[in-house]
Formats: C-alpha cells, structure tokens, sequence
C-alpha cells in the first residue's frame, strides 16, 4: 500500500503520525512473543540452577490490557483534582 501512495501523500500522512498508537504488525507481535518465550526459558534455567526467580510478565501488546491489574482507589484529594465537579467539595471525615 505504502509504494501506491505518492511522496506528497506520504509526507502528509507522517505529519501528526503517531506509531505508538498504530495496531502492530505480524512482526511485532511474532517479536514480542519470542521476547517472552526468552524471558520464561531465563527464569526457568534460574529455577533449575537453584535460584527463585520471579516469573516475568508478559510484553504489553495494544488492545489486550494486563492480566494481573490491581484497582487502587484514588484519595479524595486525587479524585477532586481529576474532576472538576468536586473541586469545591469539602474532605470528608475520617
């Protein structure tokens, strides 16, 4: 697709690109899998040897969010500076 386009679309379509946020291709995703696998075989040939190693957790990949999230609870304070309605409520009492 990218050699249909003519220098002129290109240009345009890189100002303002962000890759960061792009879905990843079969390659990035094939990487991060073997990046994994490496990481697993480590902590396995640290077990064998003896030691304790902690399991790694897995490459982020967009669209799939992490398995072992822990909500927290914002304080009062945090709360009141992300949301604007709450501005001028007063804290409460413990």
């Amino acid at each position: 697709m990218r050699n249909a386009l003519t220098p002129e679309q290109r240009e345009q379509a890189a100002q303002g690109a962000r890759p960061d946020l792009a879905p990843w291709t079969g390659t990035e995703l094939l990487l991060a899998s073997l990046l994994d696998a490496v990481r697993v075989q480590t902590a396995v040939a640290v077990a064998a040897a003896g030691g304790k190693p902690k399991m790694p957790d897995p490459t982020p990949r967009p669209g799939i969010p992490p398995k072992n999230t822990t909500r927290r609870r914002l304080t009062d304070e945090q709360r009141r500076a992300l949301d604007p309605r709450l501005r001028n409520e007063q804290p409460r009492e413990a």
